[in-house]
């Protein structure tokens, strides 16, 4: 029964969210104030209905209801409880049925957190929300049921996917959709703003709180996916151009492009067509990364689940959303004239120059994850686009964006000089020209130049709030407060910058990684980077629904022979899914990572991976510092309402004024 009120939901969700895209659309383009007051409610119904279908699958999962379909085939009785609840979005049908959940919800908090909106404004944001959200659920519901039934129902379901049975996946998707979501919002926006025919400041304030809480999501949602490729794969990296990995990582470099055009709409009005276009664009990128995935188009460990019928379907909602926001683009942004002017060499400059170099990323590997299948496509070959191709590209647009990163905030708005700003920022070059040539002397290589690229990164994001509180230049009591009194904002952006920073040391120390690959039996040693690795026992064990392999490796000082760690590697094998994976062992300092994993076994012996990787917790250290740096300045009063609140009381003074007269 709750499944068919599920797919009930379902339906009337689509029902709702149609309504509500064409009711809130049409009551603003008429001035009708009844449907622009109806939007909020369409929005937290459609919110309420596509919610207790998500919970109707839920629960099926739950209590194991393999009449259920999706639970059948992704789920069994022995699963543990956790992952009979996340693997129902570790599947196509459900993992949509999520989308469309974060879709509504960002409907629903819009309408509830947007009543400082012009109320047509909010009526069309809402508006495309719900028409987008009707596709999805439309497509939910004709050609990926995830309620659908099975008779007769199977006495056991077949398990889920060994892979995710892991808590870094299990909570992976939905942060990282979240963050794919949540770039709806901006575009509805940037859709809303074309209807009217205007972009102004404030549009660019009210921007700018949901596109930054999207992309700290979708920062913790990559770097999560991240850490997950690490322990859980077993070889030894975090990042592997992975095309769906890439598919991630296209929205957060247009995202990233999309923060930065909305500071300048907000403070000089300008950038305005740059702005819409990357809101369009961002979501995008974020639908085309969907269709990738769950069309086969792209083939990846991470994609679990896959049909090219569907991705047909997909493809033609693709063409609709995207196709029509960029004809609206192309009829309605020669009226987005820019506002204000500002010389190449100003603060505004240096982040339209961090903007294209961020789309040149971006339009690089977007074709190198491309390329490959539109080969395939055309010419019937296969052919593969690896690690050394986007290295040898993406380097060289990063160096000078990361030049850039320390120098424009110290620049001046409007109109800027170099001198002054270098001045401000010399014992930061001083002090990064120093590790490179340290390095350069430990014979680090060109390890050496992306160490002091970070620490530059770093060091300038202090300079940035030492010039703005005039820190060593006042008395330190004035200094003080100058410091206390600065927006949070300041010190959110100066954090996430900083975290950039981090990051980059952490990729560049993995660079410098010692691993081996050996053949080892009980009792035997071999040496890697500083260390000593001696392999004392293979063991066996058993899980609740699978049986190990367990190694037990001790670690020691190669020259003192000191006990370091002990690490136990496994290899779990799962009899219902008939799959192994690797359970890898980690044993970390914070400033390097012991590193081992199982391999096969043969000839009385087993093959390991062992890897020391220096730095390597630097790089989700720094993502988690980039996340709340977002979230700092997501925190900031003036950021969140600020703009809102201005435009009504203009609004209340001018209807005043008129009264008057």
């Amino acid at each position: 029964m709750i499944p068919e009120l599920g797919h009930f939901a379902i339906a009337l969700a689509t029902v709702i969210a149609l309504a509500q895209g064409i009711v809130s659309i049409w009551g603003a383009h008429r001035g009708d104030a009844r449907f622009i007051a109806a939007a909020p409610a369409l929005a937290l119904s459609q919110a309420l209905a596509v919610l207790f279908a998500f919970l109707a699958l839920v629960w099926s999962g739950i209590v194991s209801d393999f009449s259920v379909i999706n639970v059948a085939e992704y789920s069994s009785a022995r699963t543990p409880l956790l992952y009979k609840i996340t693997g129902t979005w570790g599947n196509h049908e459900g993992s949509i049925l999520l989308w469309c959940l974060i879709l509504s919800v960002c409907g629903a908090a819009v309408a509830g957190f947007g009543r400082n909106l012009p109320s047509a404004l909010r009526a069309r944001v809402i508006g495309v929300l719900g028409l987008v959200a009707c596709g999805f659920l439309l497509f939910t519901l004709t050609a990926s049921d995830p309620l659908g039934r099975i008779w007769p129902p199977p006495s056991e379901g077949q398990g889920v996917n060994p892979l995710l049975q892991d808590p870094g996946l299990a909570f992976h998707p939905p942060i990282l959709y979240c963050g794919y979501v949540g770039f709806a919002v901006a575009f509805a926006f940037a859709v809303a703003s074309l209807l009217e025919g205007r972009v102004d400041a404030a549009w660019g304030r009210w921007v700018r709180p949901w596109t930054l809480g999207a992309w700290c999501l979708l920062t913790g949602g990559i770097a999560l996916g991240s850490w997950w490729s690490y322990y859980e794969l077993g070889w030894g990296g975090y990042w592997f151009w992975d095309p769906v990995e890439n598919a991630s990582l296209l929205p957060w470099l247009t995202g990233t492009a999309l923060l930065h055009s909305a500071i300048v709409v907000e403070k000089r009005e300008a950038l305005k067509i740059w702005s819409v276009l990357l809101a369009i664009t961002t979501f995008s990128l974020s639908l085309a990364g969907t269709f990738m995935v769950r069309s086969g188009l792209l083939n990846s460990v991470h994609a679990f689940a896959n049909d090219p019928t569907r991705g047909i379907f997909i493809l033609v909602l693709l063409g609709l959303v995207i196709g029509g926001s960029l004809l609206l683009f192309a009829w309605r942004a020669p009226v987005l004239q820019p506002a204000g002017l500002f010389a190449p060499l100003s603060r505004e400059g240096a982040l339209v120059l961090n903007n294209i170099l961020l789309c040149s990323i971006m339009a690089v590997v977007l074709a190198g994850t491309m390329y490959p299948p539109f080969v395939q496509l055309i010419f019937d070959q296969q052919i593969s686009v690896g690690p050394p191709f986007f290295i040898s590209t993406v380097v060289p647009l990063a160096a000078p964006l990361m030049a850039a990163m320390g120098l424009g905030p110290v620049l001046s708005w409007k109109r800027a000089a170099v001198a002054p700003a270098l001045l401000r920022l010399w014992w930061a070059a001083l002090a990064s020209l120093i590790v490179v040539l340290v390095g350069f002397y430990g014979r680090l290589g060109w390890a050496a130049v992306g160490f002091g690229a970070a620490l530059w990164m770093v060091l300038s994001a202090l300079a940035e709030i030492a010039e703005r509180s005039q820190l060593f230049r006042l008395p330190i009591g004035t200094a003080w407060a100058r410091l206390r009194g600065l927006p949070r904002a300041s010190y959110g952006a100066a954090v996430a910058h900083a975290g950039l920073g981090v990051a980059v040391a952490g990729m560049v120390g993995m660079t410098l990684a010692s691993h081996s690959i050996i053949l080892m039996h009980p009792g035997d040693t071999t040496k890697v980077g500083r260390y000593d690795w001696h392999l004392v026992s293979l063991t066996d064990g058993r899980g609740s629904d699978f049986t190990s392999r367990i190694a037990t490796v001790a670690v020691t000082n190669a020259r003192s022979g000191a006990p370091v760690a002990t690490l136990r590697p496994a290899r779990r094998t799962f009899p219902l899914q008939q799959q192994t994976t690797t359970d890898v062992s980690i044993k970390t300092n914070g400033f390097r990572d012991l590193y081992v994993a199982l391999g096969d076994e043969r000839d009385g012996g087993i093959v390991l991976r062992i890897n020391v990787n220096p730095l390597a917790p630097w790089i989700w250290l720094g993502a988690l510092i980039m996340a709340f740096g977002g979230g700092l300045s997501l925190s900031d009063r003036r950021l969140r309402i600020g703009a809102p609140v201005r435009f009504v009381r203009r609004q209340r003074t001018t209807a005043v004024k008129v009264a008057a007269e």
